[in-house]
């Protein structure tokens, strides 16, 4: 297929969503809205809340980059001055503990595609002091190393990469003890992965799961709101496009500048389910984390998710003496439907399922409320339940 026919197919996918910003573009000029996008970006500082750095070595040698929320001593102040974007508190995590309390899990958190470990900010800010967290970013992504094997030997990502980066990463930040694993699309994926190739791990030191958003397979079926012919023709193409603009970063850099308002019109139709609903500065911070992952990491990224099928691993989580699970989504989910995660939890008979209405993919950043209230729980259940390997 020729060049200038891929761009056609590419493009149809954007000016479907070009018609979500169309009445803003009559109304506000586009002076003001880049004055707008550099006022949040200044106010707004979401992301800031930092920990103790660390750096776990995957078995490609790439450095994978974490940070790690240590608990609190007794006496010492378990809750922040602000949530480090300068706005209220969020309200406290409630984590009842029996007494005598087995050992506390630590909560790992695995972030999705073409984000960073700063998208989970709300969940971090409630947390803060009251448990022990880890928080990574995916090889390629946030403050991690360009993944060795693609850039070495050209590899290809795939998800089970992704699962024995996962393993490095809790080897390093929590080499003892049981965990409490958190993923966010991409990252419930790494988790099944991570399953998959250590089956007696996940036996012995997971206290609890929590599925965010995710997929277990079949996402070769998501339509993303477009007729399925179209998506299918899109998808023919798409991965060349990718490689094609992965060459060229900084035309594309300067294209997603120029086309600003598109591009934020994209971000707010797949993020978020009730996009009028969302703070400007949380809907600006979810832009700046999507446009900070390089073309050429969303090329070599993407092909990593038609083959995954990971249902088997999946079961790994359910049976006898396993450990609570929670899958959680957004109703308005168009990137990983409210289907894949009712799929997850029908083959989890013991899994709790939360869909959360009028929200979108981002349920993090969406509904953070919510989100923290649920894990809350999750990391309850996990310390009554869990039995300390011998």
């Amino acid at each position: 297929m020729s060049w200038p026919r891929r761009m056609g197919v590419a493009g149809f996918a954007l000016g479907a969503v070009a018609t979500t910003v169309a009445v803003d573009r009559l109304t506000v000029s586009r002076a003001v809205r880049r004055q707008a996008r550099l006022a949040l970006d200044a106010s707004g500082p979401y992301g800031s809340l930092r920990g103790t750095p660390g750096t776990a070595v995957a078995d490609d040698g790439t450095g994978l980059y974490y940070e790690i929320d240590e608990l609190y001593a007794v006496g010492e102040s378990a809750r922040p001055v602000d949530d480090g974007a300068g706005g209220p508190v969020p309200e406290p995590v409630d984590v009842p503990v029996p007494a005598p309390a087995p050992p506390a899990p630590t909560v790992v958190f695995s972030h999705g595609y073409c984000l960073s470990q700063d998208v989970w900010h709300f969940q971090r800010a409630a947390l803060r002091g009251a448990v022990r967290a880890v928080y990574w970013d995916q090889r390629s992504h946030g403050r991690s190393q360009r993944g060795r094997a693609q850039r070495e030997s050209g590899r290809p990502v795939s998800i089970e990469q992704l699962g024995r980066d996962l393993k490095a990463v809790l080897d390093a930040a929590v080499p003892e003890g049981p965990v409490l694993l958190v993923g966010h699309s991409m990252g419930g994926m790494t988790m099944m992965a991570l399953a998959e190739q250590f089956p007696e791990y996940v036996a012995r030191r997971v206290a609890g799961a929590a599925f965010v958003s995710t997929s277990a397979g079949n996402l070769a079926e998501v339509t993303y709101g477009f007729p399925a012919a179209a998506v299918r023709a899109a998808r023919r193409v798409l991965p060349g496009v990718l490689r094609a603009l992965g060459t060229q970063p900084d035309l594309v850099d300067l294209g997603r500048r120029a086309a600003g308002d598109l591009y934020a019109g994209l971000v707010r139709r797949y993020a978020f389910g009730a996009p009028g609903d969302v703070d400007p500065g949380v809907a600006r911070f979810a832009e700046r984390l999507i446009e900070s992952v390089p073309v050429d990491v969303v090329a070599e990224f993407y092909p990593a998710f038609g083959p995954h099928e990971k249902w088997r691993a999946l079961s790994l989580f359910g049976g006898s003496g396993a450990p609570p699970v929670l899958v959680l989504a957004g109703e308005r989910d168009e990137i990983t439907p409210v289907a894949h995660s009712e799929r997850i939890a029908a083959a989890l008979p013991a899994a709790e399922l939360v869909l959360l209405p009028g929200a979108g993919h981002l349920v993090p950043l969406e509904a953070p409320r919510e989100v923290n209230d649920h894990l809350a729980g999750l990391l309850a259940r996990s310390i009554q339940t869990h039995e300390p390997a011998l």
